[in-house]
């Protein structure tokens, strides 16, 4: 089975979406000129161009594509090669309107942008897929090609009418008989009794709230429904080039796909970053994203874009301050990223993201974003043969699930305030400012290697993986656990008691009495901090150690933190600083360190393989101690006791003792 090993061999990939047919060929020799300069030795060519290679149902252009990648060939670059399914041409959807995609309330979603098509179409997945198997029958034996791109951040939802038909077939595949379907989704209220197959529809615009379980199992088949249509084409493509790895890029957190599932249909695992240069946690959610993606992948991954600059699409777009595109850069491949690449490599002139960066901006090559291309060109190249392939290691894991997180999104909940992805980036958060290495991990996965799990919260969990948490525990290991948790079984249907019983004994809980969400102004003081979003009325069994009370207000002298051996119970959200000292005190008893003690304020360390990352995230520089003599293979300079960092610095150090 191919990897991303097969790709970097021994390097890490730079580069990003290659857009060529946006300008005249006379502009693509200087592209190649500029991309030998920066130092890019892959690019992403076909993500967007359907219409160019197929301007009318049936005909090929291929000419224009097939001199581009003689091109990158001769240029030493390689290609990751596109299908470009993701954004059909207008004569698709004039001819078929049939593949347009359908709101919930019936609306048609028109042709004129990306991503509009129906995963459930019929005829949408015979053109696609008759032209990735033309694409890939003529380009399986091109030198330049080195990984395969299948469509492009698969995100269509779909209600109509094609999409309820494959609904229902999903629906009878997984529940076999209506009776067990009805038992699972709790038809009984509201009278929502099916009697036959055909009555079942799409969750569509209702009078008033729909059946979450159902809306449950819609967002469940729909992640499907999109995989069905990758799958299609990566089969096509691995039949033609059975050694060339294949990937999807997932969006960031992206509700609409369990990318744990998508993972394992994937040879490399990629994602697309686009941090906020504003937000101060921006280095975090850089780091998050990269230890959830290096999780998925289960090693190094592919970076497949990330702005050079500003991006579009906020309300108000900012550019990176000198130094922090090179920073999270660095960041990613400290994480584990063994490919590192931009949307794009030449910033366009028209069209909907002309104000979207490149790492080629329209300042051009005298530009600071490019100035700073070529500097982590140049820096990846130092480094690349050091890191490539190598491991990230980590004691401590962060459960996620998507069953989990697409019930906590239902309508009628106790609180709407509560965010299942801000919870996760919460305690994350706490990790990763104490400086503890971090992986994620699906809540039924094998957890015996990990010193301490955490669990943010999972509304929804499975029998299998409640069994999976006490069996982890019983075994040795910690376990701390966020509030709302184990509340709903696999049909998200309540567990006796409100908190699955098993979970309850774990951590020595009598009786969950009530829930009391808090406003969104609200705090609850607690012993030692001050807890918000949410408190529980718990009455713990004499078993259970409280570690912090609640002081004032209904539920004085009440239980806010509770602890039955290793397992711990936190039935608040701590403030930032509160939260990562009791998860820091939790990994203490587990045994687990931080990567370098004593780091300044805004200073991150990371090991990977044999080599220690030091990045600094704050404006002013930084010096950090080390514990030994130290080579820094970005500068040359052997360090002994302590090392500068820059402001956004980044030293890679190898071990100089010896």
């Amino acid at each position: 089975m191919p990897s991303l090993h097969d790709a970097t061999r021994g390097r890490v990939l730079f580069g990003g979406d290659y857009n060529p047919e946006q300008w005249p060929e006379e502009v693509w020799a200087d592209d190649v000129r500029l991309m030998k300069e920066a130092g890019v030795n892959s690019v992403t060519v076909g993500v967007f161009s359907w219409a160019a290679i197929e301007p009318r149902p049936g005909q090929r252009e291929f000419g224009w594509l097939d001199r581009l990648l003689d091109l990158m060939a001769a240029s030493g670059i390689g290609v990751v090669l596109a299908t470009p399914t993701s954004s059909p041409p207008p004569w698709m959807g004039a001819l078929h309107p049939e593949t347009l995609p359908r709101t919930e309330d019936g609306t048609i979603v028109n042709y004129g942008s990306r991503q509009h098509f129906c995963p459930s179409s019929p005829v949408y997945r015979r053109y696609a897929a008759a032209l990735t198997e033309d694409l890939a029958a003529r380009y399986a034996d091109h030198p330049a090609l080195t990984v395969w791109h299948i469509n492009n951040e698969y995100c269509t939802h779909c209600w109509c009418d094609e999409t309820a038909a494959h609904f229902r077939r999903w629906l009878a595949s997984r529940y076999t008989t209506l009776d067990a379907l009805n038992d699972a989704w709790g038809t009984a209220f509201w009278s929502q009794r099916y009697d036959g197959w055909g009555e079942i529809l799409p969750p569509r615009r209702a009078q008033y709230m729909r059946n979450p379980a159902q809306e449950l199992d819609f967002k469940r088949f729909t992640s499907d429904a999109l995989m069905e249509c990758y799958v299609a084409e990566r089969d096509i493509v691995a039949r033609h080039t059975p050694h060339i790895p294949v990937t999807t890029n997932f969006m960031p957190l992206w509700s609409g796909q369990d990318a744990w599932a998508w993972a394992e249909e994937e040879d490399i695992v990629s994602v697309d970053v686009y941090p906020d240069p504003t937000d101060p946690a921006g280095g975090q959610y850089n780091a998050m994203l990269a230890d959830m993606t290096r999780s998925q992948a289960r090693g190094p991954w592919m970076l497949m874009e990330q702005a050079a600059g500003p991006v579009n699409w906020r309300g108000v777009n900012h550019p990176k301050p000198e130094g922090l595109n090179r920073l999270w850069s660095l960041q990613s491949v400290a994480r584990g990223a063994d490919a590192l690449c931009y949307f794009q490599w030449r910033q366009s002139r028209q069209g909907a993201e002309k104000f979207h960066s490149g790492m080629l901006s329209h300042a051009g090559e005298h530009g600071r974003t490019f100035r700073e291309v070529k500097r982590i060109g140049a820096e990846l190249a130092l480094i690349g043969a050091e890191v490539s392939g190598t491991e990230v290691p980590a004691e401590v894991a962060v459960l996620h699930d998507w069953d989990a997180w697409w019930s906590s999104t239902q309508a009628g909940r106790p609180s709407s305030l509560v965010s299942y992805t801000e919870l996760i980036q919460a305690w994350h958060r706490g990790l990763w400012e104490s400086g503890i290495g971090t992986e994620f991990a699906r809540p039924e996965a094998d957890l015996s290697a990990y010193r301490m799990v955490l669990v943010p919260q999972l509304q929804l969990l499975a029998d299998a993986a409640v069994d999976n948490l006490v069996a982890y525990v019983r075994g040795g290991g910690t376990l701390v656990c966020g509030f709302f948790t184990g509340v709903a079984d696999v049909d998200d249907r309540i567990r006796p008691g409100g908190m699955d019983g098993r979970l309850r004994e774990l951590f020595g809980i009598r009786t969950v009495h009530e829930w009391w969400p808090l406003d969104a102004d609200a705090t609850v003081e607690c012993d030692g901090f001050r807890g918000t979003l949410w408190s529980e009325e718990l009455e713990p069994d004499r078993s259970a150690e409280t570690v912090a009370v609640y002081r004032g207000g209904e539920l004085d002298g009440l239980p806010a933190v509770l602890r039955k051996g290793t397992a711990w119970y936190v039935s608040t959200l701590p403030e930032p600083e509160a939260l990562r000292g009791l998860l820091g005190r939790a990994a203490a008893g587990a045994g687990v360190r931080p990567v370098l003690e004593g780091l300044p304020a805004g200073v991150e360390a990371v090991r990977r393989g044999g080599l220690l990352f030091l990045l600094n995230h704050g404006r002013s520089p930084a010096g950090v101690k080390l514990p030994g003599r130290y080579a820094d293979l970005l500068t040359g300079a052997v360090t002994d006791g302590s090392v500068e960092l820059e402001r956004y610095g980044v030293a890679v150090l190898r071990d100089a003792s010896a």
